[in-house]
């Protein structure tokens, strides 16, 4: 079938969704399934120092797979002293659908996040006639419609709406359902998957071994959000109390400035050390410097990072929160801890780090775990199915074009949080 996939976030963009969206656009491709990416992208100065930007760099779309680069102009507006205009982004990823539609009829539009991309799929669906999945992520399930009625009512539309949603976990999709008032059956859940050809552990190390000064890691977008200040609290509670570590903090974010001010506090100088982004490709190395990894997340639609360090044998300390509870149980493949809890964080990490059979024990079975369930050919068959159901249960609207509304701009609502600061969406 021929698949139009639409990303808010491809690379250069550093992001676990960059890594879910080229793993599914390969397996696609290996499926026999004709693929074009639409991709959004900051391409100014602003919007690359937080996470990464410009349009996909040569080599990180799959082979055979048709790129379609769209700078989020309307978003960009916030370097000219105005809100963000999602509105005139939506537009432009419906049009460009449109086109690409009219070129070679398309069979599905999937759009990675909820918003902005997922309005956009669904108003292209009404207006081709072409159904539309959507997958609704970690930041756009938590955060969009917290922040102002324009955006509630948009994520609303979009869930109630789409013929087919997806999304990574149960607890995830409880919270959405609850928070936006739709029923939980509206969502598919397809937790999330990882490579685990790519990911795996450091040759001749056993899961769960750790040096004589032991390296916990945080691997991930550099945010607030992600608990990364709770971390750089916890091992300093840790130094404090006389224990041998290093922390080794990669990634990054709207906070990076921010973790490596803290970080060369002179009572973390000494232990704390900030790497900066890696690569997709270069995270295997990354996670093989590390002993403990240590994710203490507020809250995930399912973490790629945990699956990750499963994969490369490391123990995993994260914490009792939506979509990490459907990976991570407590005592058998990880331990959990209350989010925003520092001391608690502390505690479980210096639990680990005393106790090697312990170590060991998590490390074996979250490895076997992550290579049976949260693989890319598990998903990928998942998401296939889901395709294959919604092309023959759709029927589109008549007539073609109902539903989409006329742009009002006076509706937007100037003081949401994330029109001042779009990266955070």
């Amino acid at each position: 079938m021929r698949i139009c996939f639409v990303s808010r976030r491809y690379w250069p963009a550093v992001s676990g969704m960059s890594a879910y969206a080229e793993n599914l656009l390969r397996a696609l491709t290996a499926a026999g399934h004709e693929v074009t990416l639409v991709a959004q992208y900051r391409g100014d100065r602003a919007g690359r120092a937080v996470y990464g930007g410009g349009p996909p760099p040569p080599g990180r779309v799959p082979e055979g797979v048709r790129l379609v680069a769209l700078e989020s102009v309307g978003e960009q507006a916030v370097n000219r002293g105005r809100p963000a205009d999602f509105e005139a982004d939506v537009a432009a990823l419906r049009e460009t659908v449109a086109a690409l539609h009219q070129r070679a009829p398309l069979d599905v539009v999937h759009a990675q996040y909820g918003y902005p991309p997922g309005l956009a799929a669904l108003e292209a669906s009404y207006l081709l006639g072409v159904p539309a999945v959507v997958s609704v992520q970690g930041g756009d399930g938590h955060w969009v419609g917290t922040c102002c009625g324009t955006h509630r009512a948009a994520i609303r539309r979009v869930l109630r709406e789409a013929p087919a949603l997806l999304i990574g976990s149960r607890s995830f999709a409880a919270e959405v359902a609850e928070r936006h008032r739709v029923p939980a059956g509206r969502f598919t859940v397809v937790p999330g998957a990882t490579d685990t050809a790519l990911f795996r552990p450091r040759p001749g190390r056993e899961p769960g071994a750790a040096g004589e000064v032991p390296v916990l890691l945080y691997h991930g977008r550099i945010d607030a959000r992600k608990g990364v200040f709770e971390l750089l609290e916890a091992v300093r509670l840790l130094l404090a109390r006389g224990r041998r570590l290093r922390l080794l903090v990669s990634g990054t974010g709207p906070d990076a400035d921010a973790v490596a001010r803290r970080a060369r506090e002179p009572e973390l100088a000494a232990a704390v050390e900030v790497l900066g982004p890696a690569g997709y490709h270069e995270a295997p190395a990354v996670y093989h410097r590390g002993d403990v990894f240590v994710s203490p997340t507020w809250a995930e639609g399912f973490s790629n990072t945990i699956l990750e360090a499963m994969a490369t044998g490391l123990p995993v300390v994260s914490t009792r929160t939506v979509g990490v509870v459907d990976c991570v149980r407590d005592g058998v493949n990880g331990l959990l801890v209350p989010p925003r809890d520092p001391a608690a964080l502390a505690d479980a990490v210096g639990r680990l780090l005393d106790d090697p059979p312990l170590r060991g024990a998590l490390a074996r079975a979250a490895l076997d775990q992550v290579r049976r369930q949260w693989s890319w050919p598990v998903a990928a068959a998942r998401i296939g199915a889901v395709y294959e159901r919604v092309l023959g249960d759709w029927t589109p609207p008549r007539p073609p074009g109902a539903g989409i509304p006329a742009r009002v701009v006076g509706s937007a609502d100037p003081a949401c949080r994330f029109r001042r600061a779009p990266h955070l969406l």
